[in-house]
Formats: C-alpha cells, structure tokens, sequence
C-alpha cells in the first residue's frame, strides 16, 4: 500500500492473543511492502557481496601487469556502485513506507476501539498509559516491521557470502563460516538484562511523570499546607531513580555494542593474519587474499543489521503486547435487538432503583461524587468495572484509581502533610474540600500512567455482571451500539473540548430539533461568544468562526463548562445525563442555565447528577442515592425536610448520623440563600 492511499480503508482485525502474534499479524497485513523491501534489499546486499570479487581481480590485474583485465574489473565495479546507489534508494523507501503504513494501521485501530469504547476505555487503562501506547509504543513496532525486510535480507547475503567464501577458499571460508553464527548470535544472553533495565527505565520514568502531574495539579492544596518541599523532594527522588537506572540501561547496551565491535574485529584479525601466512607460503594469490578479506569485511555490515533486529524485537516485544491488550478491551458491538428507531420511555436503574420518567427533568443527589461518576456511566449503558490494584510506591488514596479524578488522592496525601506542618496563617489559601457538589474544575488531576493497569483489563472480575440499564423497558445492553449512544447521550463532569472552531465543535450528529444558537442562548454562553468575537481572526468577529484553543485552554472553567453543555443540547437526545454540568458557574449564571436547560428540554428525560440547590429546586423530581440504593424521591424542597440525610448533603450541615460521603467544601452564598 503506497503512503498516498492512507487512511486504510479497513485495518483489519487484529490478532490480539500476545504481543507476539499481533506482530505476526502486522507482518502479514503488510507483506506486499515486506516482500518489496526484501528484493531491494536483496538487490542491496547481493551488490556489496559481490565487491570484493571485482576488487580481487583488479588487485590481481595490477600485480600482474593485464590492463584488459583491470579495465574489465573497474567496468563491474560501477555497474555494483549503480546498483548499490538505486537499491539503497529504493530499499529506504520501501522500509520508511512500511513504517508509516504500519503504525497508520495501528493507529486507525486504536482510534477506532477508542470509539467503540468511548468514556469507559479510561475507566479500563490510564489516560497517560493510551497515550504512550499510541506514541512510543507504535514507534517501536514500526521499527520491528520496517528492520524485519532489511535483516532477512542481510540474513540471505551472509548465508550466500559464507557457502561462496568456503567454495573460493575453503580453509578460510570455513573459518569464517563458523565465526559468523557464534558473532550473531553472541549477544542473544544480552539481550533480556537490557530489556529488563530499558522496561525498568521507563516505568520509573512513567512515575516520575505522573508524580509531577500530580503536584502540579495539586499545587493549590500543597501551598495551602505548606508540602511544596515534601513534594519537590519526593519528585526530586524519583527523578534521581530515573537517572540511575538510565545510566544502567545504557551500561548494559554499551556493553552489547561493545561486544559486537570486538568480536568481529577479533575474526577480522584471525582471517587476516591466517590469510596472509597462506600467502607467504604462496597458496593463494594477492588477489584472492584481497577478496576474502573484503568478503569478511562485508560480513560486518550485515551483523549491524542482526544487532537492529535483536534491539527492534526485545523493544518492539513488549511494546506490542501492551498494544494488544489495549485493543482486546472490549464491549457489546451489536445487540441482541435490531431496532431502526432509539427507544423511549422511561429510564431504569435496576441496580440503584432509579427512575427517571420520560420527558421530566430529574435530579440525583449522591453522597459520594465516585458514585455519582459510576452511575452516570451506567445510565449511559457503559459497562462498569473495579478498580485497579493499589500502586504500592503511591499512598492508598493516590494509588487506587477509579477512572474519575485522583484529586482526594491529592487531599488525602496533603492531609497528612498538614499533620506534620503548621497550618497557613491568616491570608493564606485554605485548601477545599470537594465532596458530590460544587468544586474547583480548574483543580482536576490526570489519571495515572500506572503501566500494570494493562495487566487487569481482561480480568473477568472487572466486568459488571449487574442488569443493564433499560428504557422504555428495553435494556441498552440488547440494543445495537450506534441505537444505544443515540437514544441515551453522558455529558461527565469534566469534559473534553477539541481545538478547532466553535462552529465546528457544535457540528455533531443531531436530531435537529435545537439549533446552535439556541442551545448557545440556554446554556448562556453570551459572554463566551463576546470573548470568541474579540479574539476571532476573522474580520467579521464571528465566534462561530473563531478557534478554540486544545481542551479550550483560553477559556475558563465555567466557559469550557457551558460550551460543553450547549454541545450536548444540540445533540438532543432523547436521553441526556449531565454528571455536575455548572460546577464551575457562578450562582447568578447557574440560575440562568437551570432556567434554559429546563426549557430547551422540554418534552425530553433529562437527569442532571448535581448537589446544586438551584438545578434542584428547578427539577420536577429529585432522587436521593445513598449506598448505591434510592434512599429518597420527591421534589426538592419536600426532601429537605422530610429527608435530613438529603438535606445534609445538599446544605453542607453536620451529618445527623454516619453517611456514606466524600467531606463536603463549604457552602457557597447561593447554595445557603
């Protein structure tokens, strides 16, 4: 396949059983390109084989005064020179080719599993751990496919150069047929050490990463309390391991090269001063010693090339089985229902015992934020799944990461900071306490980049076996996928706005019902689309034309937050889940947009996950969910005085008895008005 004809139209199905067999199934993807490599490699290595024999002759030629003889001599010695020049060119293109058509294989796979798995994929392997896996990962493999052409190719030309030398020469051609295997294959007990120190590398690496994410994004709470040094100490720590087992790693890997320098110099020096006695003694001609040693220098090139298989195969190993098990998450593709129109009726938790009632809007309250994101994810007809192990080098709260943000993690580490520091004085920044409402968006850490997650994503512990969520009494995990995602639309509390222009982040398949410039007005963007207009290069200062930075970095909080709803209205579902959709607005905005959101959705089932007392004054019912249970239902007001656990949690108050929940931050002015 020729690079101008990517995308491909189909990548295939992988075989996914070890990293092993999905590089197998690579190569055979792409054995067209293979097969063209190889001959230009053949064509390649044949023409620096071959040489020596021409350079013999002329050597010869000379010592015994023939001029027709060199002249013919130097004739083949530029016909191989044009031919080592083409080959080389074309040989370079075919490998390059291979390269980037592989990984554009391997990318479109990973792109299309991202799709089929939507939000849950990084409820199943860290955020940073997809990353690495669609970057240096796939570099790796890429390297393997594009070195396989190139060492079978110098396989052949040794293996010819080796019977040829035994049949010219037959006392030195046997000696260095011996010698080569036993210098390929010298540093095969090398290989695994390097492999473990380059892994070792890397992970440590990884964590060192993921430690300064981690402060960085926790860098408000830490200088609240004082454990910026603890922090900085810890992360210079880590960074110390880095440099050591770096310096390990590159120990081990000088001593390979080391290792393939000298023992072919050594077989270099026996053929010569072996060669050299036979000449003395009149055996063999000047020429034919020329020959042979130019024939034992070639074989110096193709050993290169087994050094590049070992190095592309003991990296490109690992990188392709973490690779594979990326792409063996999986997830129903088609139901057991074929249905041409999404569902409706009412929307079912059986595992909770939420209802929400078609076309009402309602809204639930959990205790525990974690929970909050879970239930979300199963309205949504996303599988749920535990967990991953604790990382042992993290404490508990940071090392159990749950695929929603790690910022307790943070508060629990920089609580037992606090316990060994002096609290902040007066005037300096209090860290907040983020329980299932109100909190900062601007404070949100990244997931871990913890490698082992990958080892737990087949585990069948993890799958949830509970009922699926059904509606109109159809369960979703019955329906088809594309049914599924269109009849029932999650909007998770921190979501993602692509780069590109405004008009083209609301360009999303929809019923059409809801205009652009609607949903903009009910999710009150009016000053996101001033602040656009201002910055748009456009001389019309049209905002829909004007770009959004990547993640709308340019944009607060509260703007990325509204943006991202007004996206979602315009979608117009028959179902929307909307996980703390105004954490981030100010009380007079928030009252704005619960205002349009209830009336743009008119008519549609709409839930909102929320403590916000002003979305759920303007609910027509509000669910209270504690323990994973529906612990209470009726509309707002009623619950609070009929519920003091629901009151509780809405009003930031002191429990009136143990529950269930994440500690609260204080209650805003709206929130106690």
């Amino acid at each position: 396949m020729r690079i101008r004809d990517l995308p491909h139209p189909d990548p295939g199905v992988p075989d996914v059983r070890s990293g092993g067999r999905f590089l197998a199934w690579l190569c055979r993807q792409q054995r067209g390109g293979l097969l063209k490599a190889l001959f230009w490699g053949l064509v390649h290595m044949g023409s620096l084989a071959a040489f020596p024999l021409p350079v013999g002759l002329a050597v010869q030629a000379a010592v015994d005064g023939r001029g027709s003889r060199l002249v013919l001599a130097g004739g083949v010695l530029a016909l191989l020179g044009t031919a080592v020049a083409v080959s080389d060119i074309m040989l370079h293109r075919a490998s390059v080719t291979n390269w980037i058509v592989t990984v554009a294989r391997m990318q479109q796979l990973l792109s299309r599993k991202t799709a089929e798995l939507g939000g849950a994929m990084t409820r199943r392997v860290a955020a940073g751990e997809i990353v690495a896996v669609s970057t240096g990962d796939l570099e790796r493999i890429g390297w393997f496919v594009e070195a396989l052409s190139r060492f079978t190719a110098a396989l052949v030309a040794s293996v010819g150069v080796c019977l040829a030398l035994v049949g010219y020469q037959p006392t030195l051609g046997l000696i260095v047929a011996l010698g080569t295997p036993v210098l390929a294959l010298a540093v095969l007990p090398l290989l695994p050490p390097a492999t473990r120190r380059a892994d070792d590398q890397r992970d440590k690496a990884g964590r060192a990463t993921e430690l300064a994410s981690d402060t960085v994004a926790g860098l408000r709470v830490l200088r609240g309390i004082g454990g910026e040094d603890l922090f900085l100490g810890r992360y210079r720590d880590a960074s110390q391991e880095v440099r050591r087992a770096a310096v390990r790693s590159a120990r081990m890997w000088s001593l390979i090269s080391a290792v393939q320098v000298a023992l072919p110099g050594l077989l270099l020096i026996a053929v010569v001063w072996y060669g050299v006695r036979l000449a003395l003694d009149g055996s063999i001609a000047i020429g034919e010693l020329v020959t042979v040693y130019g024939a034992v220098s070639f074989l110096l090139y193709p050993l290169r090339h087994f050094e590049e298989v070992t190095m592309s195969w003991s990296f490109s190993l690992p990188s392709a089985g973490r690779t594979a098990r990326v792409l063996a998450l999986s997830r129903p593709v088609e139901g057991r229902l074929t249905a041409a129109e999404p569902p409706t009726g009412d929307l079912h938790d059986p595992v909770s015992g939420l209802t929400a009632r078609a076309g009402q809007l309602t809204a639930v309250v959990c205790g525990d934020p974690d929970a909050a994101g879970r239930l979300a994810d199963r309205l949504g007809g996303h599988p749920l799944h535990t967990a991953p192990p604790p990382r042992p080098d993290l404490p508990p709260d940071l090392g159990a990461d749950t695929g929603t943000d790690v910022e307790a993690g943070i508060e629990a580490e920089a609580d037992a900071v606090a316990a060994t520091n002096p609290a902040p004085t007066a005037g300096e920044p209090t860290p907040p306490r983020h329980g299932a409402g109100r909190r900062d968006t601007d404070q949100t850490v990244p997931d871990h980049h913890d490698p082992a997650r990958l080892d737990t994503v087949n585990s069948p512990v993890e799958r949830d076996s509970s009922p699926s969520v059904a509606l109109g009494g159809t369960p979703l995990d019955d329906l088809p996928r594309d049914t599924a995602r269109a009849a029932v639309l999650v909007q998770d509390k921190d979501p993602v706005l692509l780069s590109g222009t405004l008009g083209e982040l609301l360009d999303v398949p929809a019923s059409g019902r809801v205009t652009a410039t609607a949903a903009l007005d009910a999710a009150h963007c009016a000053d996101v689309l001033a602040a656009l207009a201002r910055a748009s290069a456009d001389d019309r200062a049209d905002p829909m034309r004007s770009r959004l930075t990547e993640r709308g970095r340019s944009l607060s909080g509260g703007q990325r937050q509204r943006l991202a709803l007004a996206r979602s209205l315009v979608a117009d579902p028959e179902v929307l889940v909307l996980d703390e959709p105004t954490s981030a607005v100010d009380a007079h905005t928030e009252a704005r947009v619960a205002d349009g959101l209830r009336d743009i959705r008119t008519g549609r089932t709409t839930v909102v996950l929320t403590s916000s007392p002003l979305l759920l004054d303007r609910a027509d019912q509000v669910v209270f969910v504690q323990g994973g249970k529906v612990a209470g239902e009726a509309p707002h007001r009623e619950l609070l005085v009929t519920h003091p656990e629901y009151r509780a949690v809405v009003t930031r108050e002191p429990d009136p008895a143990p529950v269930a929940s994440a500690p609260r931050a204080e209650p805003t002015i709206e929130e106690t008005a």
